[in-house]
């Protein structure tokens, strides 16, 4: 009788498929049941291949963990970066960043919890994939503030793990606690937040012209009206 499992073990992929077969499956047993409970006969099974199939494409359990967490972190900061340069208005920014934090946390799939409940951060090389991407997403946010605000570098990039951070916190918290409110809701609010904390910076302006020739800074040391502020 020919079951599911062997109809998958019989049916020929390209390469490339069958490796994102086999990474889908990965990532359902490891969210499940954890790096240190996983055995690759576990994810052989779920991917219905025989484990040579599995060791074609990875090396070890390691191997394939490691490739589930990269890909996984590089969703996430893309799509950060793609609500950040969604839009030119600071406001929409500061939504869509959330509203991404927020669709990477709330997935069928629960991926998340390998990039940030990972039970294999004493791992150098999985420690140092998470640590890349939480930098890098604060890093993403930093740099439009520093572009917009012209405030220092130093003071960017803390702006930017704190706006990440709330972002990623949040939503974690939101989806521990049941999804008590909408997702749309819970974005919004966090972003509401988030957006009346980083308008009051005031907006960097070109100098003029004429006040560089005359080596002086007309706007120097005075308050920023409300329109040359952030919002």
């Amino acid at each position: 009788m020919t079951t599911p499992a062997t109809r998958a073990r019989s049916t020929r992929l390209p390469r490339s498929a069958r490796r994102q077969q086999l990474l889908g499956a990965a990532r359902e047993v490891f969210v499940a049941q954890g790096y240190h409970a996983t055995a690759m006969d576990d994810i052989a099974e779920r991917a219905g291949v025989s484990k040579p199939v599995l060791y074609q494409h990875f090396l070890s359990k390691r191997d394939l963990y490691l490739a589930l967490v990269q890909q996984h972190s590089n969703e996430l900061l893309s799509s950060v970066q793609t609500a950040l340069q969604s839009t030119p208005d600071n406001k929409l920014r500061v939504a869509a960043t959330m509203a991404a934090y927020f669709a990477f946390i709330d997935t069928k799939s629960e991926a998340f919890r390998l990039v940030f409940e990972s039970d294999l951060r004493n791992d150098p090389e999985v420690r140092d994939l998470v640590d890349t991407v939480s930098a890098g997403c604060a890093a993403a946010i930093a740099s439009v503030i520093s572009e917009d605000t012209g405030i220092p570098e130093e003071e960017a990039e803390l702006l930017g793990v704190a706006l990440a951070g709330m972002a990623h916190i949040t939503a974690r918290y939101w989806l521990d606690t049941g999804r008590r409110v909408p997702r749309e809701t819970a974005d919004a609010l966090v972003a509401q937040l988030a957006w009346r904390g980083v308008r009051g910076f005031p907006k960097a302006e070109a100098p003029d012209p004429a006040t560089v020739r005359h080596g002086r800074n007309a706007t120097a040391g005075a308050r920023p009206d409300e329109e040359d502020l952030l919002g």
